[in-house]
């Protein structure tokens, strides 16, 4: 009985053909497409020291270093005359001349009580001087003069030295008696040193006849 042919056998190492390009050349690995970087971080363990901040322009320092100039007053237009100061408001407390430095006493207790400081206040009588100025001119002039630079306290003064007075926001006037000479002076240098209010204690028909003529 005639064998049949054997079957060529097929080895586990042989390989088919391979395909190779027409030109000869092995295919180029594909590259990857380019996206979008990531943030730079940190290398983990070992965190860099911060950059620094990149140094100010020299000019830009220059200019916050120059000190900016004042700017210019602006000058008043030739022939405008400056604001007149303020005329103070004057009220009257009608009240005899025996009874004039009390009413004047009240009017300062009132002050007071509004708020006003005793340093605002100058009280200048036109007859006998007040009690306080009497008790404190008796340790001499300078002694009574240095409590009225101070400033910090109600001063009284009578109409002879009431011009050596500075001024006040309100000066209380006492026409308590004295010469016609001696409550014009007063009224005068009592309206010259009032800031806001002058108070003027006394006979309405005489302050009003006197005001007439100081002011």
């Amino acid at each position: 009985m005639p064998l049949p042919p054997e079957e060529p056998q097929i080895h586990e190492s042989a390989q088919g053909p391979r395909a190779t390009p027409a030109s000869g050349r092995t295919a180029p690995t594909p590259r990857p497409v380019p996206g979008p970087r990531p943030a730079a971080s940190s290398r983990p363990g070992r965190p860099g020291p911060p950059r620094p901040a990149p140094p100010t322009p020299r000019a830009s320092r220059d200019a916050a270093a120059a000190p900016k100039p004042a700017p210019a007053s602006v000058p008043a237009p030739a022939g405008r005359p400056e604001p007149a100061a303020a005329t103070p408001q004057i009220q009257l407390i009608p009240a005899s001349a025996e009874g004039a430095l009390d009413a004047a006493e009240e009017a300062v207790d009132l002050l007071l009580d509004s708020g006003r400081a005793p340093g605002e206040l100058l009280v200048v009588t036109t007859g006998e001087p007040h009690p306080w100025a009497t008790h404190e001119l008796s340790f001499g002039e300078a002694s009574y003069w240095a409590q009225h630079d101070a400033g910090d306290d109600v001063f009284y003064a009578d109409a002879r030295v009431a011009a050596r007075a500075g001024a006040r926001p309100v000066v209380v006037v006492a026409v308590n008696g004295g010469p016609e000479s001696a409550a014009a002076s007063a009224l005068s240098a009592a309206h010259a040193r009032a800031g806001a209010l002058l108070i003027v204690c006394g006979d309405p028909q005489r302050i009003n006849s006197v005001l007439g003529a100081a002011v």
